[in-house]
Protein backbone atom coordinates (compact mmCIF):
# COMPACT_ATOMS: atom_id res chain seq x y z
CA UNK A 1 0.00 0.00 0.00
CA UNK A 2 1.22 3.31 -0.96
CA UNK A 3 1.29 6.41 1.36
CA UNK A 4 0.81 9.87 0.39
CA UNK A 5 0.84 13.21 1.76
CA UNK A 6 -1.48 16.09 1.02
CA UNK A 7 -0.26 18.54 -1.02
CA UNK A 8 -0.40 22.35 0.19
CA UNK A 9 -0.70 24.62 -3.05
CA UNK A 10 -0.04 28.06 -3.20
CA UNK A 11 -3.88 28.53 -2.98
CA UNK A 12 -3.82 27.40 0.58
CA UNK A 13 -1.12 28.85 1.80
CA UNK A 14 -3.21 32.36 0.41
CA UNK A 15 -6.44 31.40 2.36
CA UNK A 16 -4.57 31.00 5.69
CA UNK A 17 -2.96 34.32 5.25
CA UNK A 18 -5.88 36.32 4.33
CA UNK A 19 -7.65 34.65 7.69
CA UNK A 20 -4.69 35.90 9.93
CA UNK A 21 -4.81 39.29 8.11
CA UNK A 22 -8.57 39.41 9.49
CA UNK A 23 -7.93 37.93 12.68
CA UNK A 24 -5.53 40.56 13.28
CA UNK A 25 -7.76 43.29 12.30
CA UNK A 26 -10.58 42.44 14.63
CA UNK A 27 -8.17 42.12 17.08
CA UNK A 28 -7.00 45.71 16.50
CA UNK A 29 -10.51 46.53 16.28
CA UNK A 30 -11.52 45.66 19.82
CA UNK A 31 -8.70 46.99 21.63
CA UNK A 32 -9.28 50.07 20.10
CA UNK A 33 -12.99 50.16 21.56
CA UNK A 34 -11.75 49.71 25.05
CA UNK A 35 -13.40 45.76 24.74
CA UNK A 36 -11.40 42.51 25.05
CA UNK A 37 -7.75 42.20 25.28
CA UNK A 38 -5.26 45.21 25.90
CA UNK A 39 -1.89 45.61 24.90
CA UNK A 40 1.01 43.56 27.23
CA UNK A 41 -1.75 41.00 27.58
CA UNK A 42 -3.81 42.92 30.33
CA UNK A 43 -7.25 43.05 30.75
CA UNK A 44 -9.71 45.74 31.16
CA UNK A 45 -12.09 43.85 33.95
CA UNK A 46 -11.54 43.21 37.46
CA UNK A 47 -7.81 42.19 38.42
CA UNK A 48 -7.12 38.49 39.69
CA UNK A 49 -4.98 36.64 41.48
CA UNK A 50 -2.58 34.14 40.50
CA UNK A 51 -5.50 31.36 41.42
CA UNK A 52 -8.24 32.79 39.52
CA UNK A 53 -10.47 34.73 42.42
CA UNK A 54 -10.91 38.08 41.35
CA UNK A 55 -9.82 40.28 44.32
CA UNK A 56 -11.79 44.01 44.90
CA UNK A 57 -9.97 47.20 44.37
CA UNK A 58 -8.47 48.90 47.46
CA UNK A 59 -11.00 51.00 49.47
CA UNK A 60 -10.14 54.59 50.71
CA UNK A 61 -8.93 54.99 53.83
CA UNK A 62 -11.02 57.17 56.20
CA UNK A 63 -9.99 60.87 56.89
CA UNK A 64 -8.67 61.75 60.24
CA UNK A 65 -11.13 61.96 63.45
CA UNK A 66 -13.63 59.52 61.19
CA UNK A 67 -14.38 55.66 61.77
CA UNK A 68 -16.10 54.18 59.21
CA UNK A 69 -18.71 52.21 61.76
CA UNK A 70 -21.35 53.75 61.74
CA UNK A 71 -22.76 52.01 65.42
CA UNK A 72 -22.01 52.97 68.89
CA UNK A 73 -18.36 53.18 70.28
CA UNK A 74 -17.71 50.93 73.30
CA UNK A 75 -16.23 54.45 74.69
CA UNK A 76 -19.28 56.72 73.95
CA UNK A 77 -19.75 59.33 76.43
CA UNK A 78 -22.59 59.82 79.23
CA UNK A 79 -26.31 59.75 78.33
CA UNK A 80 -25.89 63.68 79.42
CA UNK A 81 -23.18 65.46 77.41
CA UNK A 82 -21.99 69.11 78.10
CA UNK A 83 -24.53 70.47 76.01
CA UNK A 84 -27.47 68.85 78.38
CA UNK A 85 -28.90 66.21 75.06
CA UNK A 86 -29.72 63.35 75.31
CA UNK A 87 -27.24 61.12 73.16
CA UNK A 88 -29.54 57.97 73.15
CA UNK A 89 -26.76 55.48 75.28
CA UNK A 90 -26.72 54.66 78.38
CA UNK A 91 -23.54 55.12 80.30
CA UNK A 92 -22.36 52.09 81.84
CA UNK A 93 -23.07 51.92 85.86
CA UNK A 94 -19.47 51.79 87.58
CA UNK A 95 -20.06 48.81 89.39
CA UNK A 96 -20.55 46.84 86.40
CA UNK A 97 -23.82 45.88 86.75
CA UNK A 98 -26.71 46.50 84.29
CA UNK A 99 -26.73 49.71 84.44
CA UNK A 100 -28.16 53.07 85.93
CA UNK A 101 -27.05 54.67 89.19
CA UNK A 102 -23.74 53.23 90.93
CA UNK A 103 -25.26 54.32 94.33
CA UNK A 104 -22.86 56.32 95.57
CA UNK A 105 -22.01 60.14 95.43
CA UNK A 106 -24.12 62.36 96.93
CA UNK A 107 -27.08 62.20 94.45
CA UNK A 108 -27.60 59.16 96.14
CA UNK A 109 -30.26 57.92 98.66
CA UNK A 110 -29.39 59.47 101.74
CA UNK A 111 -28.77 57.31 104.77
CA UNK A 112 -28.72 58.33 108.83
CA UNK A 113 -25.43 59.73 110.41
CA UNK A 114 -23.77 56.90 112.48
CA UNK A 115 -20.79 55.53 113.11
CA UNK A 116 -20.59 53.21 110.85
CA UNK A 117 -20.35 56.65 108.19
CA UNK A 118 -18.72 59.21 110.22
CA UNK A 119 -16.13 59.68 112.56
CA UNK A 120 -16.71 61.30 116.11
CA UNK A 121 -13.74 63.62 117.64
CA UNK A 122 -14.11 65.45 121.20
CA UNK A 123 -12.37 68.43 122.02
CA UNK A 124 -12.49 70.43 125.35
CA UNK A 125 -13.06 74.30 124.43
CA UNK A 126 -11.61 77.33 126.70
CA UNK A 127 -15.01 79.28 126.08
CA UNK A 128 -17.29 78.81 126.90
CA UNK A 129 -15.73 76.75 130.21
CA UNK A 130 -16.05 73.70 130.97
CA UNK A 131 -17.14 72.89 127.69
CA UNK A 132 -16.30 70.15 125.17
CA UNK A 133 -17.05 69.97 121.03
CA UNK A 134 -18.09 67.21 119.61
CA UNK A 135 -17.57 67.16 115.59
CA UNK A 136 -19.31 64.29 113.29
CA UNK A 137 -17.85 63.79 110.03
CA UNK A 138 -19.48 62.15 106.90
CA UNK A 139 -16.87 59.76 105.65
CA UNK A 140 -19.03 57.75 103.32
CA UNK A 141 -20.09 58.07 100.12
CA UNK A 142 -23.81 59.13 100.83
CA UNK A 143 -25.65 62.18 102.38
CA UNK A 144 -26.41 61.51 105.72
CA UNK A 145 -29.05 63.10 108.04
CA UNK A 146 -27.81 63.95 111.71
CA UNK A 147 -30.61 63.39 113.56
CA UNK A 148 -31.71 64.67 116.98
CA UNK A 149 -28.99 65.35 119.66
CA UNK A 150 -25.65 62.89 120.78
CA UNK A 151 -26.89 60.43 123.48
CA UNK A 152 -23.68 60.55 125.33
CA UNK A 153 -22.05 58.41 128.35
CA UNK A 154 -19.19 59.25 129.81
CA UNK A 155 -17.14 56.39 131.56
CA UNK A 156 -19.78 53.97 133.30
CA UNK A 157 -22.73 56.15 133.03
CA UNK A 158 -25.83 54.01 133.18
CA UNK A 159 -28.02 57.54 131.35
CA UNK A 160 -27.51 59.65 129.33
CA UNK A 161 -27.37 63.72 130.00
CA UNK A 162 -30.43 65.86 129.05
CA UNK A 163 -30.57 68.19 125.73
CA UNK A 164 -31.19 71.73 125.71
CA UNK A 165 -34.43 72.39 124.30
CA UNK A 166 -33.92 75.67 123.20
CA UNK A 167 -31.29 74.85 121.04
CA UNK A 168 -33.03 72.79 118.95
CA UNK A 169 -32.34 73.94 115.14
CA UNK A 170 -34.87 74.59 112.69
CA UNK A 171 -34.63 71.66 110.16
CA UNK A 172 -32.28 68.28 110.28
CA UNK A 173 -29.07 68.79 109.93
CA UNK A 174 -27.57 67.10 106.68
CA UNK A 175 -24.08 66.31 105.83
CA UNK A 176 -23.04 66.06 102.31
CA UNK A 177 -19.74 63.61 101.93
CA UNK A 178 -17.15 65.24 103.70
CA UNK A 179 -18.75 67.94 106.02
CA UNK A 180 -19.30 68.02 109.69
CA UNK A 181 -21.66 69.06 112.17
CA UNK A 182 -21.20 69.92 115.49
CA UNK A 183 -22.77 69.77 119.00
CA UNK A 184 -21.40 70.93 122.15
CA UNK A 185 -21.16 69.35 126.03
CA UNK A 186 -21.66 71.19 129.12
CA UNK A 187 -18.95 68.84 131.22
CA UNK A 188 -19.66 71.00 134.83
CA UNK A 189 -21.31 74.01 136.20
CA UNK A 190 -18.92 76.99 135.31
CA UNK A 191 -20.08 78.35 139.39
CA UNK A 192 -19.37 74.81 140.96
CA UNK A 193 -22.83 74.38 142.06
CA UNK A 194 -22.44 71.01 140.17
CA UNK A 195 -22.68 67.83 142.53
CA UNK A 196 -21.28 64.09 141.96
CA UNK A 197 -18.09 65.90 139.93
CA UNK A 198 -15.82 62.82 139.16
CA UNK A 199 -13.24 62.58 136.35
CA UNK A 200 -13.79 60.05 133.37
CA UNK A 201 -11.67 58.77 130.67
CA UNK A 202 -14.21 57.20 128.18
CA UNK A 203 -17.03 58.27 126.06
CA UNK A 204 -19.51 56.67 123.80
CA UNK A 205 -21.89 58.55 121.29
CA UNK A 206 -24.92 57.02 120.10
CA UNK A 207 -26.98 58.24 116.98
CA UNK A 208 -30.46 59.16 117.14
CA UNK A 209 -32.73 58.08 113.94
CA UNK A 210 -35.99 59.72 112.56
CA UNK A 211 -37.96 58.93 115.52
CA UNK A 212 -35.82 59.81 118.21
CA UNK A 213 -36.81 56.91 120.03
CA UNK A 214 -33.19 55.10 121.15
CA UNK A 215 -29.99 54.67 119.31
CA UNK A 216 -29.62 53.11 115.58
CA UNK A 217 -26.37 51.81 113.75
CA UNK A 218 -22.90 51.53 115.24
CA UNK A 219 -21.66 53.98 118.21
CA UNK A 220 -18.64 56.36 118.25
CA UNK A 221 -15.96 56.13 120.46
CA UNK A 222 -13.91 59.47 120.48
CA UNK A 223 -10.72 59.66 121.95
CA UNK A 224 -10.73 62.19 125.20
CA UNK A 225 -7.38 63.75 126.68
CA UNK A 226 -5.22 61.12 128.63
CA UNK A 227 -5.82 62.89 132.03
CA UNK A 228 -9.88 62.60 131.53
CA UNK A 229 -12.11 65.43 131.85
CA UNK A 230 -14.52 66.44 135.12
CA UNK A 231 -17.72 66.04 134.50
CA UNK A 232 -20.90 66.50 137.75
CA UNK A 233 -24.75 66.47 137.64
CA UNK A 234 -24.85 69.51 135.50
CA UNK A 235 -24.08 67.48 132.50
CA UNK A 236 -26.12 68.60 129.03
CA UNK A 237 -25.68 68.56 125.22
CA UNK A 238 -27.19 70.86 122.44
CA UNK A 239 -29.23 69.12 119.70
CA UNK A 240 -26.70 68.50 116.55
CA UNK A 241 -25.54 71.98 114.51
CA UNK A 242 -24.89 72.57 110.96
CA UNK A 243 -22.79 75.20 112.18
CA UNK A 244 -19.69 74.90 115.13
CA UNK A 245 -20.45 78.67 116.01
CA UNK A 246 -24.09 77.50 116.59
CA UNK A 247 -22.92 74.31 118.88
CA UNK A 248 -20.79 76.40 120.79
CA UNK A 249 -22.72 79.29 121.54
CA UNK A 250 -24.58 77.10 123.89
Amino acid sequence: MSSFRTARTPRARLVGAAATVVLAALSLTACNDGTGVESEGRTTGTPSTANGTATAPPQDEPAAGTTQDSGTDASAPAANGPAGKDSGTKAPAASGGSGGSSGTGASAKPVTCEGSVTRTTAAPLTRPVNHMLLTVTNTGSRTCFLYGYPAVRFGEAQAVPPVIEDSQPQAVVTLEPGQSGYASVSLAAADGSGTNGHTVKSLTVHFQGRSGNGSVGTAAQPSLPAQGVYVDDSLKVTYWQQSMDDAVSW
